[in-house]
């Protein structure tokens, strides 16, 4: 019996095949948009996934001004954040986000859907979020994904 057609392959560094995607925004509901672009970046719709391996492709997100939320959640929904001194939490809106850049909410979105360690911080640079329709990527010949 051949032992070798059993083993389990786990990608590395030097065998994952990174590919550039392009997710447009219009019109698609942030958090079912984050949740897949979180699983692609993660490389989670790969055969090869590995945990603990940034083997997911690069993602460049346009149109992100147009991304909607459900409800009230314009107004009501509240990002908590702490600048580490006493009485210094901080709220904001999806509404206040999105008037200074949109691209903060799309970022944050996925950002939370990502592992919380050092794997995490690394995967959150193949993310490329983009307010209008135009990127500077057209030299590495996106693919375009449709969820």
């Amino acid at each position: 019996m051949d032992t070798l057609s059993y083993k389990t392959v786990s990608a590395n560094k030097a065998t994952v095949e990174k590919d550039w995607v392009i997710v447009d925004a219009s019109d698609k509901v942030l958090g079912r948009l984050a949740s897949e672009v979180a699983k692609i970046i993660r490389g989670k719709h790969k055969p090869s996934y590995t945990p603990h391996v940034d083997c997911g492709d690069r993602v460049i997100v346009i149109n992100a001004d147009k991304v909607k939320l459900t409800g009230k959640k314009w107004t009501d929904k509240v990002y908590l954040s702490h600048t580490g001194y006493p009485g210094g939490q901080r709220k904001t809106t999806p509404l206040e986000l999105k008037a200074k850049s949109s691209t903060l909410l799309v970022e944050r979105a996925v950002r939370g859907m990502l592992p919380k360690n050092t794997l995490g911080r690394q995967l959150f640079r193949s993310l490329n979020v983009y307010e209008g329709a135009e990127h500077p990527h057209e030299a590495q010949k996106p693919q375009e994904v449709k969820f």
